[in-house]
């Protein structure tokens, strides 16, 4: 990768057969989907993806997937973060090896560690590879929250540790990332809600499951801010903010996949044991992007 990461980013949806088999084939639709609407990167293995409900080998494979199927045509951001260090390491380095662009690492999870194993463990794995290192805070999920101070402190002493994705929800904090530090690391907001505001204050990016489902709409807002047309990001963001707000404000794996179907581009169900969304909610999310499409048709 030879520039700077920045702009929307699509945390790639899993898609799986009738047997809750990756599919590869549909897999390789939903990036396309991604890359025609003019995303600048893809990030296999994330959240969105599923991570938690796939194997170290399915996780392998869906990187070296995802690698192929891009082909230069954006960057590739492969999640490799684990439960162990020896395990991130491992899908690190598989990662560098089949042609990833960037490294995000989630800190271990179920078990919350206390600051100090999390930043040994980041320290441990970010020096294990030469690839720059997308730190991942979502400290719903770790139990741990990397605070602004120590994320600095973790950028200018690891020399590939050039970004993270703050999906903490905390604004406030995102602000301090934004605003304090960006001289030191780029950050990527990774809750769909702040989508418009993250970027008006000046992130690097966005990494949005959402991207899977409205892509072109999410680039047209960032395009629209790059330009310093706010006033017309505003308007569009105005538009696409209630199917946001319908996706997140249910299961969002579930939702992605159900905006996905709504729109004739059905991925499969989630793995087990997360659900589908009951009728009601689909309906809630059909409605919104319905009412989209009229005001964009």
């Amino acid at each position: 990768m030879s520039k700077q990461l920045s702009g929307v980013l699509t945390a790639l949806t899993t898609p799986f057969d009738a047997d809750e088999l990756v599919d590869t084939d549909k897999l390789k639709l939903v990036v396309d989907r991604s890359i025609k609407a003019g995303v600048d990167g893809v990030v296999a293995a994330g959240s969105t993806g599923e991570v938690g409900a796939l194997s170290s080998d399915e996780r392998l494979r869906l990187v070296d997937t995802v690698i192929e199927h891009t082909d230069g045509r954006v960057p590739v951001i492969a999640q490799t973060g684990a439960t162990t260090t020896a395990e991130a390491i491992r899908l690190s380095r598989a990662a560098e090896k089949s042609g990833a662009d960037v490294l995000m690492l989630i800190t271990p999870f179920y078990e919350p560690l206390s600051t100090e194993e999390t930043v040994a463990y980041i320290k441990d794995v970010a020096s294990a590879v030469e690839l720059p290192v997308m730190l991942y805070n979502i400290p719903a999920v770790t139990g741990v929250n990397l605070d602004p101070s120590t994320v600095r402190s973790l950028a200018e002493e690891v020399d590939n540790i050039r970004y993270i994705k703050d999906s903490s929800a905390n604004w406030e904090q995102a602000l301090q990332l934004i605003h304090h530090h960006s001289d030191v690391i780029g950050t990527f907001i990774g809750w769909d809600s702040y989508i418009y505001s993250a970027l008006v204050e000046g992130a690097a990016g966005v990494m949005a499951g959402a991207a899977n489902v409205v892509p072109d709409e999410i680039v047209a807002v960032n395009r629209l801010i790059g330009e310093g047309d706010l006033h017309g990001a505003l308007a569009k963001w105005k538009n696409l903010y209630p199917v946001i707000d319908a996706m997140i404000s249910v299961p969002f794996i579930s939702a992605v996949k159900a905006g996905l179907a709504l729109q004739g581009e059905p991925v499969g169900a989630p793995r087990r044991p997360t659900a589908e969304l009951p009728a009601e909610q689909v309906e809630k999310i059909g409605q919104a992007l319905k009412t989209l499409a009229g005001r964009t048709g």
